[in-house]
């Protein structure tokens, strides 16, 4: 049986009067990329932050690795990444400066730290930028920066909510081929997007949710099978099974 990377029961996160996630099952396979779907407002950050540790949640558990991630937060913090949508950096450092920060950060020892600095800029194509501010970057460039730092540490788990928004084209396959590589090598990777063609295409498992609650997951073949004629897009499917569809057709 395929070890779960992560694994999420009965987790849920009340704003007020609004449930943002509500009893929310969700469980991912070691090794594999998996994208989380669903309409603005459908609980998919608000469960990312809750993983991370960045927000409580008001009752449910949370493993990582087989880690209780309530009860052991800085073990389970240990093998994860995140990555939110917006670029976080210190813009007075360089790349070099804030990868080998952000590795002091986790303990890594310096030499490694350089050595995989130099590895993923050189992935990335920011070698010849190592030495510049990054207040002066593009937001492509900010974002390479911050996924390079998101990496630094190894993580066994990477968490990314939206990683392509606003990237050019060839940013966005320097990512994408950066998160493939890091699969075949092991690591896992849960991702949010509303780009349905890099799901489409990148992800092993999709999960669908809406108003905090798993609507479907699978394989996109199997998503096929489940809700469509076996021939069907993604975006077809996930337009049926929110109910976007019969709104879109309403709205003519």
């Amino acid at each position: 049986m395929t070890e779960a990377a992560l694994e999420i029961r009965k987790l849920r996160k009340v704003f007020g009067d609004k449930v943002a996630v509500d009893d929310l099952d969700l469980k991912v396979r070691a090794g594999e990329l998996y994208a989380l779907l669903g309409p603005n407002g459908a609980g998919k950050t608000t469960t990312l932050r809750i993983v991370t540790g960045l927000l409580k949640p008001d009752g449910g558990g949370i493993r990582v690795f087989g880690v209780n991630a309530l009860k052991n937060p800085v073990e389970a913090k240990r093998m994860i990444a995140w990555l939110p949508d917006e670029p976080m950096l210190y813009d007075k450092l360089s790349p070099l400066e804030y990868l080998e920060f952000i590795a002091g950060l986790w303990s890594v020892d310096p030499r490694l730290a350089h050595e995989r600095s130099e590895h993923l800029l050189k992935m990335l194509g920011l070698w010849d930028n190592r030495d510049q501010r990054c207040e002066g970057f593009s937001r492509g460039m900010k974002q390479k920066v911050s996924l390079a730092g998101a990496l630094v540490h190894d993580p066994k788990l990477l968490i990314l909510d939206e990683p392509l928004t606003g990237l050019d084209v060839a940013v966005a396959r320097q990512v994408k081929n950066l998160l493939q590589q890091k699969v075949s090598e092991g690591a896992t990777v849960i991702l949010t997007t509303h780009i349905l063609e890099v799901a489409e295409r990148m992800a092993q498992r999709i999960g669908v949710i809406q108003n905090g609650r798993l609507l479907a997951e699978g394989t996109l073949d199997e998503l096929r099978n489940q809700h469509g004629d076996g021939k069907s897009t993604l975006e077809d499917l996930f337009l049926e099974m929110t109910g976007q569809a019969e709104h879109d057709a309403e709205a003519v």
